[in-house]
């Protein structure tokens, strides 16, 4: 996103008869939430004066801490094209969450990525990242709420008439374009009311930003079709779930400096570094970047979801793809990653271990370039290829025994994660499921 300047958003304010501000922020699980002001208070705003209680918003503060401010970046301004009418509109920021004294909250994610930011900068390197985050659409009963029916029976790439999600894709590229995303793609996916919008890659904070934006939009403009959009990885069992691969590549000095033209791959010792450093950190970092019971759900054999710890250079059923384009394109794919994940976090802990691996000068093992979905158990034993964790409790396990996470993510939000994600797992391990009824009620 360009810069802006105060002035230009008091300008643009004015011309859009923008009357009420949206103070945006994501919660610890990257929900967002939002504070609305007037266009008078934007002075206000710009100065972070906003005030807000911490100790209601999940992860954040406790009651007897809990004045915290809203710092709106200027960068994240723009108008809500659904919003507009004649001589009325309303705007948005994101803003990061501050301490009463000014510093940035320990507890805000979006300040957690900042630090990994600078982490990388501090080493000469800027991170760019492209995610790609699926969605499912339900149709809706008369009081607005989701349904188990699908938007569509569409499949991979169909128009319509089959893809009847078509026109509401049509309608979340033009919010998104109006909103300042460049869109690259809009396509029907495989399973039957599964969709993927693809915009733009950028800096890893301005892709964070961009991916909690997007899922917003999708769900906003879903809404006002009669259709709930779902970001939950396995909505529909025995169809495919929806990904959030996260495609990330280091920059210095104006060039990918994961690429290397005389490499066999055309990859450089920094790539090779980064690839290993996330397939040893992943296990320990996997319940960030899929963090939902439902999460492990998609992460198993058969649907297309990576699950094995290896990596290709075109492989599809390995953890780690390099796709094809090179040069100033050149990236490493991580495929794990689902769309319910919070994007602050998820970049952080994924370009925090890929800087492991390249600080430690790690070396990848050899690439896999068999199908490893349809591999015996032996030979992947033979190849030593490891599998992520079968669920949330290992996962959480992992991310408590790694050193990654705690590093990452600061005591604070690593605390604060941990225990919300083993009241989750407790929450549904002792739950009594419809599957338990349909298997035993009778029966026993």
């Amino acid at each position: 996103m360009t810069e802006i300047t105060l002035g230009q958003i008091q300008s643009i304010i004015k011309e859009k008869s923008v009357e009420l501000l949206h103070l945006q922020f994501v919660d610890i699980e990257g929900i967002l939430k939002n504070i609305t002001i007037t266009s008078a208070q934007l002075d206000d705003a710009a100065e972070g004066k906003i005030m807000m209680d911490g100790s209601s918003i999940k992860g954040f503060s406790p009651i007897n801490k809990s004045d915290s401010y809203l710092a709106p970046d200027l960068n994240t301004f723009v108008v809500l094209p659904w919003t507009e009418t004649e001589g009325y509109s309303e705007a948005r920021f994101l803003c990061s969450v501050t301490n009463p004294d000014g510093t940035l909250f320990e507890g805000d994610t979006r300040n957690v990525l900042k630090k990994t930011v600078a982490r990388a900068a501090e080493q000469g390197y800027s991170i760019s990242v492209g995610p790609e985050l699926e969605f499912f659409l339900f149709k809706t009963d008369e009081n607005g709420y989701p349904t188990t029916e699908l938007g569509d029976l569409g499949g991979y790439f169909e128009p319509s008439p089959k893809d009847l999600g078509e026109k509401v894709r049509v309608e979340i590229f033009k919010a998104l374009k109006a909103m300042g995303f460049t869109i690259e793609a809009l396509h029907h996916e495989v399973a039957e009311g599964q969709h993927e919008i693809n915009f733009k890659y950028a800096d890893a904070l301005t892709a964070a930003d961009l991916s909690t934006t997007y899922k917003w939009v999708v769900k906003t403009i879903a809404a006002q079709y009669g259709l709930h959009a779902t970001f939950m990885p396995k909505p529909v069992f025995g169809i495919n779930g929806s990904g959030m691969h996260v495609n990330m590549s280091f920059f210095k000095d104006g060039q990918n400096i994961f690429f290397d033209e005389s490499d066999e791959l055309q990859l450089s010792s920094t790539a090779y570094s980064f690839i290993a450093g996330l397939l040893e950190n992943v296990k320990s970092f996997v319940a960030v970047t899929n963090p939902l019971v439902n999460s492990y759900k998609r992460l198993v054999p058969g649907y297309e979801a990576p699950c094995y710890l290896a990596w290709s250079a075109s492989n599809r059923s390995a953890l780690i793809r390099i796709p094809a384009k090179k040069g100033m394109a050149t990236r490493v794919e991580l495929r794990c990653p689902d769309p319910s994940a919070n994007p602050y976090l998820t970049f952080a802990v994924i370009a925090s271990a890929g800087l492991d691996g390249v600080e430690k000068g790690l070396k990848a093992p050899a690439p896999v370039n068999e199908d490893i979905f349809h591999m015996s158990e032996e030979r992947r034993e033979e190849l030593g290829i490891d599998s992520l964790p079968g669920g949330l409790e290992a996962a959480v396990a992992e991310l408590e025994a790694g050193e990654i996470g705690l590093k990452t993510l600061g005591e604070h939000v690593f605390n604060e994660y941990v225990a919300a994600k083993r009241a989750e797992w407790d929450s549904y391990r002792t739950a009594v499921h419809a599957w338990e009824i349909n298997n035993y009620q009778f029966k026993f």
